[in-house]
């Protein structure tokens, strides 16, 4: 008997995690590169497209066929009902704000909760931002895109993102906004954040298999992008972009796609 359409591509794609995740990440500690060795400025030695070239151990970033970002779209992506809701149980926890100069990232120190992805469970390890946004949809970009970051015991990595455009405050950035204005080269314990600030709730999501989109560009991670656009404000936007290497923009160039699935989850019976 053949499998309905949907299901063969859900195959498809659990394949191609497994394929993935047993193995690429046995050396992948943090997903973050020394700062001062890769710039994102376009045309620049240490640039996007010089990645691949600077270290031995970022080869991927130039040759690699499942890298991220990638440009997302309804017309590309295969609707596949059976992924579900985002499974997810977050809790609050202890968090250091820290500035790793290509980015600020929020860490979470303690357990702050787990995503669950097709019975693998991805502690949630940071968040950080870019940009603008490093994925864009149907050709376009957004101004901000969280990435935060979940990870297995056995070092699996699976990263939700969300996009921003510029209107009302971001409740996450709204209570990190001082620490980030003051951050500098240091390091702050801002005390005890909830997740949930994050606001993960979607009734739209695509998943594929991609990369980490700074160096080494490890493939492998599992990202999934909510497809509803928040809003940051002009103030959370700058301190943001002040804080990162004066004001630079931080965010890989989109990559090819590669033959590769795109998945897309609806709720039918979203309520909000």
């Amino acid at each position: 008997m053949a499998l309905p359409t949907n299901l063969k591509f859900f195959c498809v794609f659990l394949l191609v995690l497994i394929l993935y995740s047993s193995s690429f990440l046995a050396s992948a500690v943090d997903p973050k590169a020394e700062d001062e060795e890769f710039t994102f400025a376009e045309g620049s030695i240490k640039g996007p497209k010089n990645w691949g070239q600077i270290n031995p151990k970022w080869k991927v970033c130039g040759d690699g066929k499942l890298q991220s970002p990638i440009d997302l779209s309804d017309q590309m992506a295969q609707e596949l009902p059976q992924l579900g809701k985002l499974d997810k149980v977050y809790k609050p926890a202890p968090v250091v704000l820290i500035n790793r100069g290509h980015d600020i990232m929020l860490q979470w120190n303690g357990d702050a909760g787990q995503l669950n992805i097709n019975g693998t469970f991805y502690n949630l390890m940071q968040c950080h931002w870019h940009t603008p946004s490093e994925h864009t949809l149907n050709g376009t970009k957004f101004d901000l895109e969280l990435h935060a970051v979940h990870k297995t015991s056995k070092g699996e990595i699976a990263v939700i993102g969300i996009w921003y455009k510029i209107g009302h405050s971001d409740p996450l950035l709204s209570k990190l906004l001082n620490d980030i204005k003051s951050i500098k080269d240091k390091k702050i314990d801002v005390g005890v954040i909830n997740p949930g600030d994050i606001m993960f709730e979607t009734k739209e999501y695509y998943r594929y298999v991609g990369s980490l989109t700074t160096p080494p560009c490890t493939e492998g991670v599992v990202w999934t992008i909510v497809k509803e656009v928040r809003t940051v404000s002009t103030e959370q936007l700058n301190a943001l972009k002040g804080a990162v290497h004066h004001g630079e923009e931080n965010a890989r160039p989109t990559q090819e796609l590669g033959g590769r699935q795109v998945l897309l989850y609806k709720d039918v019976n979203w309520e909000l």
